[in-house]
C-alpha cells in the first residue's frame, strides 16, 4: 500500500509535468539537444523526418549541401525540423500526460481498496484459530 502510494504521487508528478509543459519550453529542449548531437545524427533525423536545420536560428542549413533530406531533390528549400518536432512532441506529451493520469488515478483506487480491505478475516479460516 505505501509503495503503491509512492508509485501513485511520482506518476502523478510526472503526467502533471507532461501536460504542463508549455511551446516556449519544448523549444528550449530541443534547441538545446540539436546542438549536443553529432553531425551522423543530426543527419540521419534530417533524412528520416525529410527537414533541413532546426528553426530560423540555423538557416544555414536551409544552403547547406550536406543535408541530405529527401525534401532538397525535390524543391530548394525543406521544411524546418523544429517544427516537426515540436508537433511531434507535443502530440507524445498529450498522450503520455492523459495516460499517466488515468492510470495514477487508478492506483488510488488500489491504495484505498487495500486500506478498506486490509483487516478483514478470512471467512474460510478456523474461528478458533489465533490469527
Amino acid at each position: 500500500m505505501i509503495i503503491l502510494g509512492l508509485v501513485f504521487i511520482f506518476q502523478f508528478g510526472i503526467s502533471c509535468s507532461c501536460l504542463a509543459i508549455n511551446r516556449s519550453k519544448q523549444t528550449d529542449l530541443i534547441n538545446a539537444s540539436w546542438w549536443v548531437m553529432g553531425n551522423n545524427t543530426r543527419h540521419e533525423l534530417e533524412r528520416s523526418f525529410d527537414c533541413c536545420g532546426l528553426f530560423n536560428l540555423t538557416t544555414q542549413y536551409q544552403d547547406d549541401a550536406s543535408c541530405n533530406a529527401l525534401c532538397k531533390n525535390r524543391s530548394s528549400t525543406c521544411q524546418m525540423c523544429g517544427e516537426i518536432f515540436l508537433k511531434h512532441s507535443d502530440e507524445a506529451l498529450k498522450i503520455l500526460g492523459g495516460v499517466g493520469l488515468f492510470f495514477s488515478f487508478t492506483e488510488i483506487l488500489g491504495v484505498w481498496l487495500a486500506m478498506r480491505f486490509r483487516n478483514q478475516k478470512d471467512p474460510r479460516a478456523n474461528p478458533s484459530a489465533f490469527l
